[in-house]
């Protein structure tokens, strides 16, 4: 956990008693814990349906269906968040600095950016499908 997550108190907020009621084991690893899936293990990396991704845990839309692409990682990746729905701040374990993501209403773990994207932004949210849930459009 970040020293900005340690300190910070976000709009959605529980206890981490409730978190681990709330999310799957493997949910909370990941939001809370900041751990990683295993490449190519998300349900979610092949979706391609109109729609929205959102946290998982808190429901916060976090990317629009259109933005995300397929980059070969593994991973569900998007080059643009919806506006105000993540935050960035600088990762340094593993012996690295990156830049990992959270979600700006519950401070939960989603991945990391890259400067590796495609054009116009350039930039790469490689997410943690798991963190995710798919919203489908509404028909209409």
């Amino acid at each position: 956990m970040s020293m900005q997550e340690k300190t910070r108190t976000f709009p959605v907020s529980f206890s981490d008693e409730e978190w681990r009621r709330r999310l799957t084991p493997d949910q909370y690893a990941v939001l809370r814990g900041h751990a990683t899936e295993r490449p190519g293990s998300c349900s979610l990396l092949h979706e391609s349906r109109p729609g929205a991704f959102a946290c998982a845990g808190c429901g916060q839309p976090l990317f629009a269906g259109l933005t995300k692409f397929e980059s070969g990682t593994g991973w569900p990746s998007f080059d643009v968040p919806l506006e105000g729905a993540v935050e960035i701040s600088i990762d340094r374990s593993h012996g690295m600095v990156r830049h990992e993501v959270h979600c700006s209403r519950c401070g939960g773990h989603l991945g990391h950016v890259f400067p590796d994207g495609p054009p116009p932004t350039f930039q790469r949210y490689c997410m943690n499908g798991i963190a995710l849930e798919f919203v489908p459009a509404e028909a209409g």
